[in-house]
This record gives structure tokens, sequence and C-alpha cells, in this order.
């Protein structure tokens, strides 16, 4: 697969996208919290990738840690042009009062509440953290996979990781009560029976939401 993709073929970039779109667009989707960004991300991984099809060595076994360190590099770009937009549009004067979407909430919204909390947790941890923690615990890689896409040893990963566990859950529990009291009484945003719960105790799981994002096409 990797002389192949090195070389040029198509048929193995068609290879790599039907093995590993689904899990970099379900990292992607947690990272971010929105399903267009997350398939911007895939398909600027992909694009990136083989623009620099090149530089993939011949030896080696999967192309998923290669992948996955493309597209933190692609969610990094991201997160920059987004506080360059918001920056921008926080100069810009203000148009009105949003309209009220309080009636149309369900447990879709509770979940994305959740969701939501978890990436805003997520962004006061250190860069490091959050990209070993989204890779280990979202995405699903081991510590040496994860090592792999970040260029750096699994005693590295291992470390950060611990770090990252010992704030987010008391952080992410905080912005969710912070995010209910700001919406009120009235958008009644609470807990849903059967909804995603936050935990970092096993390791493995911090968000587990109620519907899994649907593979990119």
């Amino acid at each position: 697969m990797r002389e192949r993709f090195r070389a040029g073929d198509p048929a193995a970039l068609g290879e790599a996208y039907d093995e590993h779109a689904r899990a970099l667009f379900r990292y992607a989707y947690r990272m971010c919290g929105d399903r267009a960004s997350a398939e911007d991300v895939v398909s600027a991984t992909f694009l990136e990738a083989w623009r620099c099809r090149g530089k993939v060595r011949a030896e080696g076994g999967s192309l998923r840690p290669w992948l996955f360190g493309i597209a933190t590099n692609v969610l990094r770009g991201a997160a920059r042009e987004a506080r360059r937009r918001d920056a921008a549009l926080a100069r810009m004067p203000d148009r009105g009062v949003l309209p009220d979407f309080s009636d149309a909430v369900d447990s879709r919204l509770a979940d994305e509440e959740r969701l939501r909390a978890a990436r805003v947790a997520l962004g006061r941890l250190r860069r490091r953290e959050r990209e070993v923690f989204g890779l280990v615990v979202w995405a699903g890689l081991d510590y040496a996979t994860a090592g792999e896409a970040l260029g750096v040893p699994v005693g590295t990963v291992r470390s950060r990781l611990s770090r990252a566990r010992e704030r987010l859950r008391a952080l992410a529990e905080a912005e969710l009560r912070a995010g209910r009291r700001r919406a009120g009484s009235g958008a009644g945003v609470g807990a849903v029976a059967g909804g995603p719960s936050l935990s970092v105790s096993d390791g493995r799981t911090v968000l587990v939401p109620r519907t899994s994002p649907e593979k990119p096409v």
C-alpha cells in the first residue's frame, strides 16, 4: 500500500480513503463539533496526503498514523483561521438579536451541548495535551500510533494524556453547568436519559454521543 500510494496509484488513494476516512471524520467532528467542518478536514487531509505522497516512507505498516498527523495539522490551521474570523466579527457592529430557537431544543441538542462543553474544556488544555487526548481518546489510536502521528515518543504521549485527564472532567462539567445557566430555564437544555456522558475515569471515553457521525460521502 505505501509503495503504491507513494508511486501515485489512484487505486491506493481510494483504498486509503475507504479504510481511514470514517475514523478521520469522527476525530475531526469531535474536535471541531461541526459536521461540515469535519468533512472539510477529511477532504483537506487526503488532498494534502496526495500532494505530499512522495514523503511517505516505502516501508512500514498502515498509513493511519501519517494521515492522523496531517489531520491534526489541518485542524490547527482551521483553529487559527477561526480565531482570526472571530476577532474580525467581534470588531463588527451588532446587527440585532439572534432568533430564539428554544422551541426546537430536544435530545439531539442536549447531545450537542455536551459535545460543545467537552470541546470548550479541550480548548482550555494546552495544545499538545489536547491533540494527544483527541487522538487517543476520541480517535481511538493506541499510544504508539498517536506518538507516530505527532512525532513524539510513547512516553510523551502517556505523560501528556495523564495531565489532560486530570483537568478535563472538571473543566467539562463546569462548562456544561455554565452553559445551562447561560441558556436559562427557557432553553431547557438539561440531562436526558440515555444521553451521552462525560467520563475520563476509564481513560478511553470522554463523550459517548447518542448517535455517531455518518461516514462522509
